[in-house]
């Protein structure tokens, strides 16, 4: 769930933007659903493994390769940029409301298909971490800090001195991030409060649905 939700976000950045006429990400074979060409050797496999061994299975963090851009090739940049910058979280809100109308389907099903309990409670079980995990790409990519999504969108709405300044944070790469995650946690839960608050409301719709596994006692 976690790779279709990586490769589905990064596969939205790369397809607006050749809708929007930067073809830089097409040429690179970016715009496909095959988590491969969007997997980063560090971000994706050795940082996020280095992490969890070193907290011993308390913390970790990683992401897909970014995609790359050309904004200069947008029809129209501010439009381009806001419409690429934003794919990616769209993409992941409307996977979590679509692996949550899975979930209550699965669940109308067991009632037809007593039998396949078992099987339907796992598939819903995967279900419930795919709502949850595309909630966090979502929230957390809009977070305002370069070079994650929210920064594009924020950088419009700002006097272009100032967000001239802000644009130009993205040179410390993932630095900032970094030091909000490690030395401001309680405010890295704050900033992901509506991830929480959404998860809570379809949690509250689909409850009803879940499947009740049967449980075998020799």
């Amino acid at each position: 769930m976690l790779v279709f939700a990586l490769t589905a976000h990064e596969y939205a950045h790369a397809a607006v933007a050749l809708q929007q006429g930067d073809a830089t990400a097409y040429q690179l074979g970016r715009v496909t659903l095959n988590p491969i060409p969007h997997i980063d050797p560090w971000m994706s496999l050795l940082f996020p493994a280095l992490l969890w061994f070193g907290s011993d299975g308390r913390f970790t963090f990683g992401g897909a390769k970014p995609v790359p851009v050309n904004s200069r090739n947008y029809r129209n940049f501010r439009r381009g940029d806001i419409l690429v910058s934003a794919a990616g979280v769209t993409v992941n809100f409307f996977l979590a409301l679509l692996w949550s109308v899975i979930f209550v389907l699965l669940g109308i099903a067991s009632r037809s298909f007593p039998g396949a309990a078992n099987v339907l409670d796992t598939t819903q079980r995967m279900m419930v971490h795919g709502i949850w995990l595309n909630l966090i790409l979502c929230f957390f990519n809009l977070i305002p800090i370069p070079p994650l999504d929210g920064s594009h969108l924020v950088y419009h709405l700002l006097p272009p001195r100032a967000g001239l300044w802000y644009r130009g944070l993205q040179r410390f790469g993932y630095l900032p991030l970094f030091g909000l995650m490690f030395l401001f946690r309680p405010l890295m839960s704050f900033l992901l409060t509506p991830a929480y608050a959404m998860m809570g409301v379809l949690a509250g719709y689909i409850a009803p649905y879940q499947v009740i596994a049967m449980v075998s006692v020799n």
